[in-house]
């Protein structure tokens, strides 16, 4: 559906729901001001930032995103008092400078400029710094009136078809904040890598009590009873962002490295699908929550221009390239997709589930991903995405169910993706996932009925950073799992995320756990390593 579709059913939606019910249920004026609510449709003043600011704005920290051969995205977000709708900023246009440097302690400044931060974003700032060398290490910074930011380390992507040694990144997924800490975001930090890749769910919508839930926090921290909703307007989303990015593990994996992100499900509400929701209320209804849910996502991310939403629309899939040894193409799974047949969860697949024209991804962005394969000409083709892409029985017996949230849930459109893969040749296909809540390490079958079946690709499925709490090494469907799945090679239950390095020989995987999330300071062990050889797809332990 297109923007301009979904911007009149939020109009409808305005002309339909009672006042009291649509301001106080969906938050829906806010989201239907999304057409016009732009920077320079308001009479918003021009603060004087070094009297008016008085309180230090950077509590969110700083990040960087989407790198590109000559060019780093840079994004901040005022916010004096974070966990307040408007962070605790008055509703101004407030002039910030940045600045990009070769060095940490900033002597040589290579970049620098001056932006305004918008009340109607939130005072949110994407910054793109062009004119940068590629493949090279920058730190960078803001000013808004006295304050300065925490400096951060980005690094641009190689030159176009540039021939590079290698290329380290890890994948990441699922940070639910009242299920325990970020401590593995904080060893995140301390990694050597080039790019992190959030496969999604940064935020959960469900209710964070004053103790932070499982976090348990006593005396010395209690949370505002604001947070202990669900999310469903924008003041909601935008609060919860602040919750989350105030975190300080969170604000060092950002500092440290750049993100590439895409969303999954509960950045908007768990398990929707396209324009349906999860909760049974009407469509034009849930588009405004949508809405939302996509403007926070976009004002808290480092993402480019291209990605700004419109409404309830949002062109988050995209692709960037690493000289000539990689092509990312970060899928979005939840946009475009078909409901989940059977009324999802677990269920045995049939008819509904294996009908021809359902999608995962939508014809427009699947026609996009196979022309870019096709177009390809890197070593390493690298699919970021959200939900589990192989396949995955529940048990050996003849009565086994899958996920219909999943790529099992959707057999034709991934059918259609492998045969794509095939017809461009695509021979070192990697898929990035997230969603589940373990690690998972998979050989993609050209046709998973046949456990011989040509080895076509891998899967790294990154477990989550504290979704579902401790976990544990081998869960208690463990056995089943690996029986029923002979291309499963590797499933751990424990928190933490997986490192990946490319090179022109091999791709090595490195599952990084924690023994517990629900007390801060865990230290982070290697799980298993694999590695799957260039031009032959497979995997073998390191």
């Amino acid at each position: 559906m297109t923007s301009t579709f979904h911007e009149r059913e939020l109009r409808a939606a305005a002309a339909h729901l009672g006042r009291r019910r649509f301001l106080t249920v969906t938050g829906a004026a806010a989201a239907l001001a999304f057409a016009t609510n732009l920077p320079g449709s308001s009479q918003a003043a021009e603060l004087d930032a070094r009297r008016a600011l008085t309180a230090d704005p950077f509590t969110l920290g700083v990040a960087s995103g989407d790198p590109r051969p000559g060019s780093a995205l840079l994004w901040t977000r005022l916010a004096p008092e974070p966990y307040a709708p408007d962070g605790g900023m008055p509703e101004a246009r407030v002039e910030v400078s940045w600045e990009v440097a070769r060095d940490e302690r900033f002597t040589r400044i290579v970049r620098r400029g001056t932006a305004t931060a918008h009340p109607e974003y939130n005072h949110a700032l994407h910054i793109e710094a062009d004119g940068l060398e590629p493949d090279r290490v920058y730190w960078y910074r803001f000013r808004a009136g006295d304050h300065v930011s925490p400096a951060g380390r980005t690094r641009t992507a190689p030159a176009a078809g540039a021939r590079i040694t290698d290329l380290r990144l890890a994948a990441v997924s699922c940070q639910a904040y009242h299920q325990g800490y970020f401590t593995a975001l904080g060893h995140l930090a301390r990694e050597d890598l080039d790019v992190v890749l959030h496969l999604g769910d940064y935020l959960y919508e469900y209710a964070v009590n004053a103790a932070g839930g499982a976090r348990a926090y006593t005396g010395d921290r209690t949370l505002p009873a604001h947070f202990n909703r669900e999310t469903v307007g924008l003041d909601d989303y935008r609060m919860r962002y602040g919750l989350y990015k105030s975190d300080p593990d969170l604000i060092a994996a950002h500092a440290a490295h750049p993100f590439v992100v895409t969303w999954d499900d509960h950045e908007t509400e768990n398990n929707y699908a396209g324009d349906v929701p999860e909760n049974g209320v009407p469509p034009e209804e849930f588009l405004i929550r949508r809405a939302a849910a996509y403007r926070a996502y976009w004002e808290n991310q480092p993402l480019r221009a291209p990605q700004r939403p419109h409404g309830a629309d949002m062109r988050l899939y995209r692709r960037l390239t690493f000289g000539g040894l990689a092509q990312f193409d970060i899928l979005d799974t939840r946009q475009y997709r078909s409901d989940q047949a059977y009324g999802d969860g677990w269920k045995a697949p049939g008819p509904e589930s294996e009908d021809p024209s359902r999608t995962l991804t939508g014809s427009a962005q699947e026609r996009w991903l196979l022309s870019g394969w096709r177009a390809s000409r890197a070593r390493w083709n690298v699919v970021p995405q959200q939900v589990t892409f192989s396949r995955r029985r529940s048990d050996s017996t003849d009565d086994y169910t899958v996920s219909m949230d999943a790529w099992d849930g959707y057999p034709a459109s991934r059918e259609r993706v492998l045969a794509g893969a095939e017809s461009a040749g695509v021979e070192n296909l990697v898929v990035l996932t997230g969603d589940v809540h373990v690690g998972y390490a998979f050989d993609i079958k050209r046709d998973f009925d046949r456990p011989d079946s040509r080895t076509v690709g891998t899967e790294f499925v990154a477990t989550s950073v504290s979704s579902g709490g401790d976990g544990a090494d081998q869960p208690a469907n463990y056995r089943r799992y690996m029986d029923a799945n002979p291309h499963m090679r590797f499933y751990n239950g424990r928190r933490g995320y997986v490192t990946v390095t490319l090179d022109e020989e091999k791709a090595r995987a490195d599952f990084r756990t924690l023994p517990a999330v629900t007390t801060p300071g865990a230290p982070i062990a290697t799980a298993a390593s694999f590695v799957t050889e260039a031009g032959a797809p497979g995997l073998r332990e390191a």
